[in-house]
């Protein structure tokens, strides 16, 4: 019963300093809060509960394909890969190209900021879009004279939207695969039909939200971005495209992904670091790349994972996947997953359910259930992903309000039937 209530306890002060103590202040040191009480959280786990320390300790160091320091390794390497890319200014560049070739008021500007988002998402990763795209968005409806609300929706929506479509577009979506033994391909092949249902559901339901917003007229003047470094752009693309077919392939010819993207990550930092020698320069984007890759999940992860592993060895999670059963599965742990989300933030909730889909045996369905909610619960609160802590820190440093009740107002609208949509075609797509 006391790890119980010490996971309850953290997750409840977790979710009190995301709302009201973002930061944490240690001289100089500002902190986000999230990872410190999850860290907290751990080691208190750790020292006063019931705890098979060994046992936790092997399950963080086992050589299998869920290993969570192999997931954190993938994540932050194709974080790298991809931070690098926006240090160069591509992202911003292709954002502005986008924006400077749509004519005819800020419906086009809406629709082609959404779409740019969603394909970027799919062979990138969702926080990193987040990561990439918020300030440039802030800074663009400054310049431009326009409400910055609507493409920040557009933007967080299609970013945890699309980011269902591959292994690689979102951590959880990295974890679940790797568990139950789903590869690159097999994955898609399930994934890829209720991607598109929730992506054209929410795409609806963001034009007629703030279709009377993007009336206004545009009075400003987009930004043109130019790329300085184009050898090292040329260089960091090549890298990620290589990447992502390697990891597409990884299956077949025997490699495991955390190590594709490893090297992959590990090159580009080499290649920067020799390139700045020989120019004797500063390797700038190199620097401002390993300052921006967001290291905070490791802690965050490891903590929530070693609370999650806690209630795994008590049986508290193998007890509930029981009492679920195979019943419903889809809509069951969608719901579910959906939901915990929103109170322990998806990827602790992904770790506490894949023991809970292994009880109960309710196999595919349940671990697709569960990847959609996992994506889709980032836009019902700020709790409900690390892109929603990130997205909120961003817009308060650029002065952008978009409180909780703005989060909410969005996930009521937009999250619940688009959650209906995806689970719906999934239900349709298992049954083929």
């Amino acid at each position: 019963m006391l790890n119980i209530f010490l996971f309850a306890a953290t997750c409840f002060v977790m979710i009190f300093g995301v709302l009201f103590f973002p930061k944490i202040k240690l001289g100089k040191i500002r902190l986000d809060s999230y990872w410190v009480v999850a860290l907290i959280g751990a080691a208190a786990v750790l020292v006063f509960g019931d705890v098979n320390v060994t046992a936790i300790w092997k399950q963080l160091i086992a050589n299998t394909a869920v290993n969570p320091v192999k997931i954190l390794v993938l994540f932050l390497s194709m974080a790298i890969l991809s931070v690098f890319l926006d240090e160069l200014g591509f992202f911003r560049f292709l954002a502005g190209f986008a924006l400077r070739h749509t004519h005819g008021g800020q419906t086009k500007l809406f629709f082609s900021l959404y779409f740019t988002i969603a394909v970027l998402t799919v062979f990138t990763s969702n926080d990193i879009i987040i990561l990439s795209f918020t300030p440039f968005l802030c800074y663009f409806a400054k310049e431009a004279e326009i409400d910055p609300v609507p493409y920040l929706a557009a933007e967080f929506v299609a970013a945890n939207t699309w980011s269902m479509a591959l292994i690689i577009g979102n951590p959880t979506n990295i974890y679940l695969s790797t568990r139950f033994g789903i590869d690159f391909f097999s994955y898609l092949g399930v994934s890829i039909l209720p991607t598109l249902a929730a992506g054209g559901v929410s795409l609806l339901l963001l034009w007629l939200l703030f279709r009377k917003r993007l009336k206004k007229p545009v009075t400003g003047t987009p930004i043109r971005e130019e790329i300085e470094d184009k050898l090292s752009l040329g260089v960091g693309i090549a890298h990620l495209a290589v990447c992502t077919v390697l990891l597409a392939i990884s299956s077949y010819i025997g490699w495991e992904m955390w190590i594709i993207a490893l090297a992959s990550a590990g090159s580009i930092v080499l290649f920067s670091g020799i390139l700045s020698a020989c120019r004797k320069s500063k390797p700038k984007a190199l620097l401002g790349c390993l300052k921006h890759t967001p290291w905070q999940l490791a802690p965050f992860l490891l903590s929530m994972f070693v609370i999650t592993e806690v209630l795994s060895q008590q049986g508290v999670t193998a007890a509930v996947g029981n009492f679920l059963g195979t019943n419903f599965s889809v809509p069951v742990y969608g719901a579910l997953s959906f939901l915990t989300s929103n109170l322990i933030n998806n990827i602790p909730m992904t770790v506490l359910f894949a023991p809970m889909i292994e009880a109960s045996g309710a196999g595919a369905g349940a671990v697709f259930a569960t990847v959609v909610g996992s994506n889709l619960g980032a836009f019902f609160t700020p709790v409900g992903a690390l892109a929603g802590l990130m997205f909120g820190s961003i817009l308060s440093e650029h002065g952008v309000k978009f409180g909780y009740l703005d989060f909410l107002k969005l996930g009521v609208t937009v999250a619940l039937p688009t959650l209906a949509a995806a689970l719906g075609v999934l239900m349709g797509v298992l049954l083929i």
